[in-house]
């Protein structure tokens, strides 16, 4: 049944929230249960859509999959095998992108593996490249027709420069490598806190990695992974937003357990916008005390705020921090080089009466502050539905916003965790009244 959200906007939101796991460990940590016949335990999952669809695509595998609580799993593929008609597992596959994450290590433990392509948010091309050309120079055979299959008799050690520094490209790579026959050097890797949750993941079931955090990683190949207890980090993404909604709607916020750590690069972007947060201990302040003006270049240039592979910003908080531009004193442009399409949300901000111009498909021009109100919207994508969920919170009136099955890929029950901190917003069942009640 379709679901929509209705919000009452205009209401500084204020309280104590706390992020769940991180929605992009989650999925490469799912697959990493595919490497070893002993049972693996997941711990600080977060039941959001995609982990729910990651872990029934696991199944069609042949994993079982046990769950303590809706937040700890327990898997073990012991009775996995390479999949011989790849069309049972399609459904699951064109659903989210994370899930060609099982492509490595079913090359690794099986020695073949078949996919069809994968889906996932529709935010411009997304290549695959830098998966299977690793693949390859780990000795492996690449075919591609109405699937990608790939196989190999035995994986060997390679030096490997990766053509991009794509996050799922490197953790497929490092699956693959951590079973291949000898030393992998893995350049030019991805470092987001959810690949090094994964090599941490992986070295807990006797994988060798070094280099975790940088992008140089070093994989001395190990005969077999046994089992292992791990929990998973918070979700900086998530943390990211909700510091951005606080300050969008003038409330106050602590966050606990925000990964304080991985926060560096988003204070310092959010600070350019006249907006900080403090830091205690593991959790997060964000103060109603915020100047909301947006510092200017040196010169008075106009500053620009572009996403760029870790350290820099990430692709993923460029929706939710735009809507907060909105909210700030001055101009400023978003620069989102990585994804053609994913700026083209800000057509549903304007009718709101956010004054941007959308200079081609990845730049924008914000002028600030804005007053918002409320409109009728729909979720493109998980991270331009956080960012409308932003606006409609900040903005005077009602606003709906439909396809929220986009925003529960990636966000736990998010009515549930905003409601406490005066968030006026209802989940309502298309055709059923009632249910907004």
């Amino acid at each position: 049944m379709l679901e929509y959200f209705t919000i009452e906007g205009g209401v500084p939101l204020r309280g104590e929230i706390t992020p769940s796991g991180n929605k992009n460990a989650a999925l490469p940590a799912l697959a990493a249960t595919l490497m070893t016949d002993e049972p693996v335990i997941l711990r600080n999952l977060p039941a959001i859509r995609d982990v729910q669809t990651m872990g029934k695509l696991l199944q069609t595998l042949g994993v079982e999959v046990k769950m303590h609580d809706p937040h700890t799993w327990e898997l073990c593929a012991a009775g996995v095998a390479v999949p011989r008609a790849p069309q049972e597992v399609q459904q699951f596959v064109q659903a989210i992108r994370g899930s060609i994450l099982i492509t490595g290590p079913l090359l690794a433990r099986l020695g073949e593996a078949a996919i069809p392509a994968p889906g996932g948010d529709v935010i411009g091309r997304r290549r695959v490249d830098t998966h299977f050309l690793a693949f390859e120079a780990l000795g492996a055979r690449v075919t591609q027709g109405q699937y990608y299959a790939v196989k190999a008799e035995q994986l060997r050690g390679a030096d490997i420069l990766l053509d991009e520094a794509s996050v799922t490209g490197t953790e497929n790579a490092i699956m693959a490598a951590v079973l291949a026959k000898g030393t992998t050097v893995i350049r030019n890797a991805a470092s987001e806190p959810h690949v090094q949750d994964l090599c941490h993941l992986l070295n807990a079931m006797g994988a060798q990695i070094e280099g975790v955090g940088t992008n140089v990683l070093v994989i001395q190949g190990v005969p077999k992974l046994h089992g292992a207890d791990y929990t998973l980090g918070s979700d900086h993404i998530e943390v990211g937003s909700y510091i951005a909604l606080a300050a969008a709607t003038r409330g106050e916020l602590l966050i606990h357990n925000a990964g304080v750590p991985h926060l560096r690069m988003i204070k310092m972007v959010f600070e350019r916008l006249g907006v900080t947060f403090e830091t205690r201990g593991e959790d997060v302040f964000v103060s109603a005390d915020q100047s909301r003006v947006i510092v200017p270049d040196m010169g008075h240039a106009v500053p620009s705020i572009k996403d760029a592979p870790w350290p820099a910003f990430p692709a993923d908080l460029m929706s939710m921090t735009l809507v907060l531009a909105t909210q700030c004193d001055g101009v400023v442009l978003f620069h989102d080089h990585m994804f053609e399409s994913r700026l083209f949300f800000v057509d549903k901000l304007i009718p709101m009466g956010a004054r941007i111009v959308l200079c081609d498909p990845h730049r924008a021009l914000i002028y600030g502050p804005s007053p918002l109100h409320g409109d009728e919207m729909e979720s493109p994508d998980i991270r331009a539905g956080m960012a409308l969920l932003v606006a409609a919170l900040a903005a005077e009136g009602e606003s709906v916003i439909r396809n929220i099955r986009q925003i529960d890929r990636g966000y736990e029950r998010i009515e549930d965790k905003l409601r406490p901190l005066g968030a006026r917003i209802v989940r309502c069942a298309a055709g059923d009244a009632e249910s907004c009640s």
